[in-house]
């Protein structure tokens, strides 16, 4: 059976397929609405269960969506390979006859975010810039994963008539370096905010296992939920090495890279960034890799920098690192 078949057969037994990976959800009609896609109780994530539709779901708040074979990926922390070994035990189906169905995931989505990540350009002195700013995060170097587009595409929130935006597009990236997709936080050019809509951040491309990263990767790595949680943390330690998850689901599926010897976590401050580092270090219990969390003060390390200032801010993060580690994160190592 290939891929897209697994697929169909999930989208045939959505309902099932939530009641059994979203319990703290419930049906709303034609769909499942729960807080988001590890299963926290809420309303942010819905899944179509009838219609052509079958099986897509929304993440509102993150802007992340997909089929229900990304969402069992998500929602167990898993690689393509192992999330179609357990959506083939949901299934039933004999384990070989998924085998052909282990195939690359489309690349149409991820040819499109290289092709937004090309055409844009770095961010100093742009209003991506200002915007971080406003954020207190103020980078010290360029970042290369950074990039402003002045005109990106935007698909329109319900009564909006507008369809491109100024955007921060920071690129999402394999171990390997390869660009797999893009993330867009849509900007208001007359505020230096988020645009007004109702999800000014949004992904393209293939983010499960990936991240934004930041710093060449060594034995030690930071890696934080969202962008600004990062990028908070790069602007007072700029030489501590770090990667962007960009959501609790995607946290608690993080892929480390090869060598690595301890890994920082910064979540944030609420069930689903609790969940993720717990599902994140049961992950990771069987490597030679130690897992530290990096605790947030108030709701995240970004809320942390601005109600502490960077001095503070600084320093409490260094309290919470291995000694062994502060030369590198002080740029003495």
């Amino acid at each position: 059976m290939s891929l897209p078949e697994i697929v169909s057969r999930l989208a045939a037994e959505a309902e099932a397929v939530c009641r059994t990976y979203l319990p703290a959800g419930r049906r709303q009609g034609a769909y499942w609405q729960v807080g988001d896609i590890l299963g926290t109780p809420g309303r942010s994530l819905y899944v179509r269960l009838t219609g052509p539709r079958a099986g897509k779901w929304t993440d509102a708040q993150s802007g992340d969506h997909g089929d229900l074979l990304d969402l069992i990926a998500a929602n167990r922390g898993l690689d393509l390979r192992a999330a179609l070994d357990e959506a083939t035990a949901f299934l039933r189906l004999p384990r070989d006859t998924a085998s052909s169905a282990r195939q690359p995931v489309p690349a149409n989505s991820t040819a499109a975010a290289q092709r937004l990540f090309a055409a844009s350009r770095p961010i100093a002195g742009t209003l991506a810039a200002r915007y971080l700013a406003g954020r207190g995060i103020v980078l010290t170097h360029p970042e290369p994963a950074l990039r402003f587009h002045p005109r990106a595409f935007c698909r329109p929130d319900p009564g909006m008539s507008r369809d491109r935006w100024p955007a921060l597009i920071a690129a999402v990236t394999a171990a390997d370096g390869t660009l797999t997709g893009v993330h867009r936080t849509f900007l208001e050019p007359a505020t230096s905010g988020k645009a007004p809509l109702i999800r000014p951040r949004r992904a393209l491309g293939l983010l499960l296992g990936n991240g934004v990263r930041f710093g060449a990767a060594g034995p030690v790595l930071v890696v934080g939920e969202g962008l600004e949680t990062v990028l908070s943390l790069r602007s007072v330690l700029p030489d501590l090495p770090a990667v962007a998850a960009l959501s609790a689901a995607h946290l608690g599926a993080f892929e480390p890279p090869p060598g690595l010897r301890r890994l920082y976590v910064a979540y944030d401050a609420d069930a689903a960034g609790l969940r993720a580092l717990e599902r994140l270090t049961d992950r990771l219990e069987p490597r030679t890799i130690t897992v530290r969390p990096l605790p947030p003060l108030g709701a995240d390390a970004n809320a942390d920098l601005l109600s502490l200032g960077p001095r503070r801010f600084r320093a409490r993060v260094l309290g919470y690192l291995d000694p062994a580690d502060v030369p590198l994160a002080l740029g003495r190592a």
